[in-house]
């Protein structure tokens, strides 16, 4: 189904996503700055209170829910990041939530997501056979199964694109990490709106690059999985997030888990901030394309900072 979200779309989600969250800090880091080559601009998703930008979608989605809606719950599947927005939007708004996580998921997360009283099963290999198994569960009990790129949610994460565009109207450019693509899709919308020459591009993981090649290729099939960053972990595409990549995205950088490893030590050195593997993705790509982004001033969207601790201690101990 082609997507739809206007501007207009995500203004009148702001209504919502204020009344629980605050707009996010957008900060120049002049170290981040010589280490890129450009003027680099962090705008700080990770700095929500579950740690992720995809909250904002999730209040969104939950505050138009109807009534017999709501009775019925909400059901999604996840890696984690999209889970805890679920479980923090479902106990906002009296809602019972379940939620499916492949195996070896993120055990902070999935405390965080339990914390908030969500119910967590424990189903599949990777999430995309979780989501379809929790899709059917959602069908035979009657609740509401809510997909990684509905169209609420990328109404309600585009409002950190319209944040980006109040605080610095001058960026010339936008990178974000891509996942499923509600969020660059989100940013795309807001940012290309109100000034149509900004350049938005998209970044993920090579080593889980269905999302890239389908915008590349045009051709919608899946593709291999084997990634470190969970918030990029997806091996199938969906068409109303690349639909509107394919339209709105200038450019679409695969980088290596390495290279993203690496960008999340970079992140703890230069803006004493933990980055998960994926909202690292965005400064992974600016290094890696630096000659392409001299002179221009560029935002990275730290999408996301629920990196596991074991996981932190070996990039630390493997970058340091």
């Amino acid at each position: 189904m082609p997507a739809s979200t206007t501007i207009n779309d995500i203004l009148r989600a702001r209504r919502t996503v204020y009344k629980y969250l605050h707009p996010t800090p957008l900060h120049h880091y002049p170290s981040l700055s010589r280490l890129v080559g450009t003027d680099t601009w962090i705008k700080h998703e990770n700095h929500q209170p579950v740690g992720a930008f995809k909250v904002r979608g999730g209040l969104h989605l939950a505050a138009g829910l109807s009534e017999e809606q709501k009775q019925g719950g909400l059901y999604t599947a996840s890696t984690g990041n999209h889970g805890q927005s679920i479980a923090f939007a479902a106990r906002a708004f009296g809602i019972a939530a379940t939620i499916a996580v492949p195996e070896g998921a993120n055990r902070g997360k999935i405390a965080a997501m339990e914390g908030l009283g969500a119910k967590v099963i424990t189903h599949g290999e990777d999430f995309d056979t979780a989501r379809e198994w929790i899709n059917n569960i959602a069908e035979e009990r009657g609740g509401y199964f809510v997909g990684p790129t509905d169209e609420p949610l990328i109404q309600g994460v585009g409002t950190y694109g319209l944040e980006i565009m109040e605080d610095l109207p001058e960026a010339d450019v936008i990178i974000v990490p891509v996942g499923a693509g509600s969020g660059v899709c989100g940013t795309a919308i807001a940012a290309k709106t109100l000034k149509p020459e900004i350049k938005i591009i998209g970044a993920q993981s090579a080593q889980a690059p269905t999302q890239q090649t389908c915008w590349q290729s045009g051709i919608m099939q899946s593709g291999p999985m084997a990634t470190v960053a969970e918030g990029l972990a997806t091996r199938v595409p969906f068409a109303n997030t690349q639909t509107l990549m394919r339209n709105l995205l200038d450019d679409f950088i695969l980088v290596e888990d390495s290279a993203i490893e690496h960008a999340v030590y970079l992140l703890l050195e230069h803006t004493h901030n933990i980055a998960e593997e994926a909202g690292a993705a965005s400064l992974a790509a600016a290094l890696q394309i630096r000659q392409k982004l001299e002179g221009k001033k560029t935002v990275l969207v730290i999408s996301g900072g629920n990196i596991a601790p074991k996981r932190l201690q070996q990039i630390l101990m493997e970058h340091a």
